[in-house]
């Protein structure tokens, strides 16, 4: 059954109609009438909530041309009835990405949006008005990539990096300058000459397409979640109250724009060539335009040529570039008159469905891979597309033999976002998702809560136990120089039936395979051998529980010290160990209750793999032994990281979070309210970073 749900304006109303679709049969119901008033309070609503998604949930769920048009609509009809008029609409002010976890920080000059056009005509609409106000002048424009990334401001005094701010609502941010200052690209001290005493310069974070795969890549590995797309990568990242993992990740930077500085430059041009001077990763893809023809072309090149760049952009950006210009021309309410952004229409392509394969994935995780009539996207020939989930498949009404619309736009992976309805013939019947695993045949489950069918078969499903040993084995794991064609090999001839076979194999039974010779089977022994020496946190690592990837294993192997201790554990005391939350914990829990997994333990122990010792980071001393700490804040001589190493170092363990099991707080400049609020509640006592160099001298 198809769902189809529009709103059609006749004179002084709306009228809200659906279409339904059931079988060979339609069905068309008015369900009710709007006024005016209605329909703008109802585009209200729908924006504030898609506001909501894509600012602070960084999980939007309409295309950008889709969220415009419904900005339009509400803009037009609000200049048609300015009776409705409210200064909290959406349409006088930029959307919000606030968290209430980072404290906020007001801009010294706000931070609009710009005004977004898909047509060239509408490029000739904003010179036209531009020509009104000043008229008889030479326009010159400059034209720049627009980055899908997180729009950041950036605050020096002196030549000195202070702060970092997020957009926010445009007049407000969230500080994060802690996570910022990892970021390599962005200098923490500037070069050059005439830099201005104190200034702000804005620009994009954003995430290069080969560190956002490698992520994934490896928290597919982990059993992690996969981010959707760089840009949702990129600010989840910055959201993140740990810059420590946050330095991990390959973000990455280019500044733009320095607002307030009319008095020193005549032009934007001449203001980032010489923000370059000072030190600032300034984009090379900037061109001066004496014309809207040489802007078209710009717009055309990278429209054709964006699959080539290392990152994501999701158009260009057009502006004036005499600052005398765009003081004539001024502002808006919520964007510059003098500058507009070209939006690109994601990339797309229509082809054939022609089956849906079911791929079961280490973690048991089954998804939906359609393969399609080979069609080429973007520079390359795309064959199969996800399809997710079962929610999906269901959403999309999809079904063999459909008429299908895949787009890359922001992701990596092509995915399929609509039907040709009016291309499906009478006999093709709706897809349902499958009940039984592809690979064992084993009943799947949906977990309450999950978007996603799991194999429980985990023991005993093929491509989980071998995507379980081939995480074993990798490089970050165990470390055992075993390929994947390797242990499909040792696997089919029944010498690995979990991880713990490697520990059985020997000489003689490599020996009696086909392509194993003396000299390849004696270096898969010794790294074998050599694999019982991989610290304890790496094993807890390549176990495989789910979501426990590489960082979690470190966090829990340093609080815990042993298998043991960690096998004991209960769900209450796991949450207690920072960045540990319920979900992690519970499958921790539920990992270690299967007497399976306890024998596999056991096996292991039996054949000499470490199950015990602390991470091992050059400790220095016990001062801090026994000692809980937290670290919040920005501090004058050392970075985060540098001060959770130097209390490991000591002895000491480091808490994400202050609670009763914490003895300091190591405090900042910029610490967190609600952590100095609790420490003083509970009596934690809360030093300063000399207090604490102090206490390890």
């Amino acid at each position: 059954m198809a769902v189809h749900i529009t709103y059609q304006q006749q004179q002084s109303c709306f009228k809200l109609l659906i279409l339904i679709r059931y079988e060979q049969s339609e069905y068309d119901f008015k369900i009710c009438e709007m006024n005016p008033g209605e329909r703008i309070l109802k585009l209200r609503e729908t924006i504030e909530h898609h506001n909501d998604l894509y600012y602070v949930k960084s999980q939007p769920e309409i295309q950008d041309v889709e969220y415009d048009n419904l900005m339009k609509e509400l803009i037009s009809l609000e200049k048609q009835h300015p009776e409705y008029d409210d200064p909290n609409s959406p349409s006088q002010r930029v959307g919000n990405d606030t968290n209430n976890d980072f404290v906020q920080v007001r801009h010294d000059y706000p931070m609009l949006s710009l005004d977004n056009t898909y047509s060239p005509a509408e490029i000739a609409d904003f010179e036209d008005r531009i020509r009104k106000i000043i008229p008889g002048e030479p326009i010159e424009y400059i034209c720049e990539l627009k980055y899908d990334g997180v729009s950041i401001s950036l605050h020096y005094e002196h030549g000195r990096f202070i702060r970092a701010v997020t957009r926010g609502d445009g007049e407000k941010g969230d500080d994060v300058t802690a996570n910022v200052r990892t970021i390599r690209s962005i200098p923490l001290n500037l070069k050059g000459k005439n830099i201005p005493a104190v200034f702000d310069i804005r620009g994009e974070i954003f995430l290069p397409r080969q560190g956002f795969e490698k992520m994934n890549k490896e928290r597919e590995e982990a059993g992690e979640m996969l981010f959707a797309n760089p840009r949702n990568a990129a600010s989840g990242t910055l959201k993140i109250k740990n810059s420590s993992v946050v330095a991990k990740r390959p973000l990455d930077c280019y500044l733009y724009f320095i607002p307030g500085v009319e008095k020193d430059f005549t032009t934007h041009y001449e203001s980032i060539m010489a923000a370059s001077d000072w030190g600032f990763k300034v984009p090379p893809y900037i061109q001066k335009c004496s014309g809207l023809k040489e802007v078209f072309n710009f717009i055309e090149l990278w429209y054709q040529d964006r699959s080539k760049l290392p990152f994501d952009i999701d158009g260009i950006v057009i502006k004036v570039n005499s600052y005398r210009q765009q003081q004539l021309l001024g502002f808006t309410a919520k964007s510059p008159r003098w500058a507009i952004a070209y939006k690109f229409k994601a990339q797309e392509a229509v082809t054939e469905l022609l089956s849906i394969d079911y791929q079961v994935g280490r973690t048991g995780a089954v998804t939906p891979v359609a393969n399609l009539r080979p069609v080429l996207l973007a520079g390359t020939t795309v064959k199969r597309a996800s399809l997710h989930n079962a929610d999906q498949i269901a959403l999309l009404d999809i079904r063999i033999g459909d008429l299908v619309t895949i787009e890359k736009g922001g992701e990596i992976i092509p995915k399929i976002t609509g039907v040709k309805l009016e291309s499906r013939t009478p006999n093709l019947v709706p897809v349902g998702f499958i009940n039984f695993c592809p690979e064992c045949h084993t009943p799947l489950v949906r977990p309450e809560g999950e978007a996603r069918h799991f194999c429980p078969n985990d023991t005993g499903c093929p491509p989980q136990i071998k995507g379980k040993l081939e995480h074993f084995v990798s490089r970050k794991a165990m470390d055992i120089g075993c390929a994947e064609v390797t242990i499909e090999q040792l696997y089919n001839a029944g010498l690995l039936k979990d991880v713990t076979g490697f520990y059985e194999l020997t000489l003689e039974k490599l020996l009696q395979l086909e392509r194993f010779a003396q000299k390849s089977a004696d270096n898969l022994i010794k790294s074998i051998v050599a694999s019982k020496q991989v610290p304890f946190e790496r094993v807890l690592y390549a176990i495989g529980i789910r979501y426990v990837g590489e960082t979690v294993a470190k966090k829990l192997a340093s609080h815990f010290g042993g298998m043991d201790q960690l096998m004991q554990a209960t769900q209450e005391q796991l949450v207690q160990v920072g960045e540990i939350g319920e979900v992690i914990a519970g499958s921790i829990v539920s990992y270690f209750s299967n007497p399976r997994n306890r024998e596999l333990i056991e096996k292991l122990r039996d054949a000499g793999v470490q199950m015990s010792g602390s991470v091992a980071s050059g400790k220095i001393s016990d001062k801090l032994a026994g000692k809980n700490l937290v670290i919040s804040g920005v501090f004058k001589n050392h970075s985060r990281e540098e001060l959770q190493a130097m209390i490991e170092a000591h002895g000491g363990k480091n808490q994400g979070s202050v609670n009763s099991n914490t003895h300091f707080v190591v405090a900042g400049e910029g610490m967190g309210p609600a952590k100095r609020e609790k420490a003083l509640k509970l009596g934690i006592p809360v030093i300063s970073e000399d207090d604490f160099t102090g206490m390890i001298q």
